[in-house]
C-alpha cells in the first residue's frame, strides 16, 4: 500500500474515532453522567490562595413558617398586649432598645422577621417564605425559646418557669400534629436555641431538628453537633463602629488588651478568674470585672474601639457575645477557649483577623502579653482591615440585608439539607433503621 493510501486510511480512522467520541460525550451529557465543565474548567486559572468562596448559591431557600399565636414569639416583647393573632409584616414590632443582654439571644427574632419581610426576593436573600408547605425546602418554628427562658424562667426556680415549660409542651403538641413534622421526624425543621437553657425541659424531643445554636457546650454530641446544626453568632450588644477610618488605627488604639465582664463563670469559664490574676499589674492591659448595665455596655464599646486586642475567654459555655462585640468594634479578638465552634467557618477564615491561645498558653505567666507586645504592626493593621471587611456578616437587620448574619444563617441551613434529605429518604425504606449499629 502506498504512503498516500496509508495517510488517507489513517485520517479516515482518526475521523471515525473522533466522531464516535463526540457521540459518546454528547449522549453522556444528555443522560446526565458527564459534566461538560470537567473538560474545560481545568484550563481556567486557579483562584488565588485564601480566596473566599462565591456568595451566590442559587435561588433562595423556600421556607414554610408555622402560624403560631403571638404568645410563642413577639407576645413576649409586650406582655401587656392580649393580641394573639399571628404576627404579620405589617404588625412586626421593632426589637426594644432597652432589652439589655436579652438582645444577645435574639437570633430567633431576626430569623422570623426575615421570613415575614415581603420584599420581592431579588435583594440577596437566602430564604423566602412560602405559603404552601408542599413547596417548602425547610420548615421554621417561630418559637422564641431563648426569650421565653429570659422572660418566664430566668431564675429557674420562680413560678414563671412553668409558663416556659407549658409553652414548650404546647409547641411540641402543634408540631406533633403536623404531617410535615411526622413525615421527616422533624429533621427538616429549623428551631433557634441560642440561649444554653432554651427549650431546657423538652430539648431531647427536638433532637433531630436543625438547631440554631451558638455553641455545643451545654449538650452531648448526640443532641447537638456540626453534622446537623448551625452555629450562629450572638447578636452583638455594643454599637457597631461604622466610621472606623482612622489614618493610623494602630497608634490610635492605646490599650494593648481589653476585657470587661463577669469573671465568675461555670465550667471552662473558670479560666476568667485565673486570667484576672495572670493579667494583673500590666499598664497596657485593661481587665475589669463588671456586670452588663447600660452604662457599662457603652463604656465597653468605647474601650474596645481604643484597644488593639480584645480578650475572649470562655464563659459558662465556650462562646460568648463578647467575641462579636469585638468584631463589630474592629478590635482583634484574642480567643481563649479550647472547645469553641465559630459561625460561618466554611466561608470565613478566623485566623485572618483573630488570635487563638490554648488555656495552657494563656495561663502561663507573661506569655500571652509578651506575644501581643511583639505582634507586628503590619500584621495587626491587616487584621484590622479584615475586620472592617467582614464585620457586616455579623450584623442583624430588619429588613434583612445582603450577606448579613441572617442571610448567612439561612445559607448554612441550606448546606444542611442534603444530609437531611438523605436521612429522610433512607428512613422511609429501611426496615431496620439502625442496622449498622448492630454489626460487629
Amino acid at each position: 500500500m502506498s504512503n498516500r493510501s496509508q495517510k488517507m486510511y489513517g485520517k479516515a480512522a482518526f475521523a471515525l474515532v473522533f466522531a464516535i467520541l463526540i457521540l459518546l460525550i454528547t449522549y453522556s451529557i444528555f443522560i446526565g453522567t458527564v459534566d461538560i465543565r470537567s473538560y474545560f474548567l481545568p484550563l481556567l486559572p486557579s483562584p488565588p490562595p485564601g480566596a473566599q468562596p462565591p456568595s451566590a448559591t442559587g435561588p433562595p431557600l423556600k421556607v414554610y413558617m408555622y402560624d403560631l399565636p403571638r404568645r410563642f414569639n413577639v407576645g413576649m416583647l409586650n406582655r401587656k398586649s392580649t393580641e394573639q393573632a399571628p404576627v404579620t409584616a405589617r404588625t412586626w414590632p421593632t426589637w426594644p432598645r432597652n432589652s439589655g443582654l436579652k438582645r444577645q439571644h435574639s437570633v430567633e427574632y431576626w430569623m422570623m422577621g426575615s421570613l415575614l419581610f415581603d420584599g420581592d426576593g431579588g435583594d440577596g436573600r437566602e430564604a423566602v417564605r412560602v405559603s404552601d408547605p408542599e413547596l417548602a425546602d425547610a420548615f421554621f418554628v417561630p418559637f422564641f425559646s431563648s426569650l421565653s427562658f429570659n422572660t418566664h424562667g430566668h431564675h429557674m426556680t420562680d413560678p414563671a418557669t412553668e409558663i416556659d415549660h407549658q409553652l414548650q409542651i404546647d409547641v411540641l403538641k402543634i408540631l406533633g400534629e403536623s404531617k410535615y413534622w411526622q413525615r421527616s421526624g422533624g429533621r427538616d425543621h429549623v428551631i433557634p436555641l441560642t440561649h444554653p437553657n432554651a427549650f431546657r425541659f423538652l430539648r431531647p424531643q427536638i433532637n433531630a431538628s436543625i438547631q440554631i445554636v451558638v455553641d455545643f457546650g451545654r449538650y452531648p454530641h448526640v443532641m447537638s453537633n456540626l453534622s446537623k446544626d448551625v452555629v450562629s453568632p450572638y447578636v452583638h450588644v455594643v454599637d457597631s463602629f461604622t466610621d472606623d477610618n482612622h489614618s493610623n488605627p494602630y497608634e490610635s488604639r492605646t490599650t494593648l488588651l481589653f476585657f470587661q465582664g463577669r469573671t465568675f463563670r461555670k465550667d471552662e469559664g473558670i479560666v476568667r478568674v485565673k486570667l484576672a490574676k495572670i493579667l494583673a499589674g500590666y499598664d497596657d492591659v485593661h481587665y475589669e470585672r463588671s456586670v452588663a448595665t447600660g452604662d457599662n455596655i457603652k463604656a465597653s464599646s468605647q474601650r474596645m474601639r481604643s484597644s488593639k486586642f480584645c480578650l475572649h475567654p470562655a464563659g459558662d459555655t465556650p462562646s460568648s457575645c463578647r467575641l462579636f462585640d469585638a468584631i463589630v468594634s474592629h478590635c482583634v479578638p484574642v480567643i481563649v477557649s479550647d472547645e469553641i465552634e465559630l459561625p460561618f467557618e466554611d466561608e470565613i477564615d478566623y485566623t485572618k483577623f483573630s488570635l487563638f491561645f490554648s488555656f495552657k498558653e494563656a495561663l502561663e505567666p507573661g506569655y500571652m502579653v509578651d506575644q501581643l507586645r511583639k505582634f507586628p504592626k503590619d500584621r495587626w493593621i491587616e487584621m484590622w482591615r479584615q475586620l472592617n471587611a467582614i464585620s457586616h456578616h455579623f450584623e442583624f437587620h430588619y429588613p434583612p440585608e445582603k450577606e448579613d448574619a441572617v442571610n448567612m444563617l439561612w445559607r448554612q441551613v441550606k448546606h444542611k439539607l442534603p444530609a437531611v434529605k438523605l436521612a429522610v429518604h433512607r428512613n422511609r425504606r429501611l426496615k431496620i433503621p439502625d442496622w449498622w449499629r448492630r454489626r460487629k
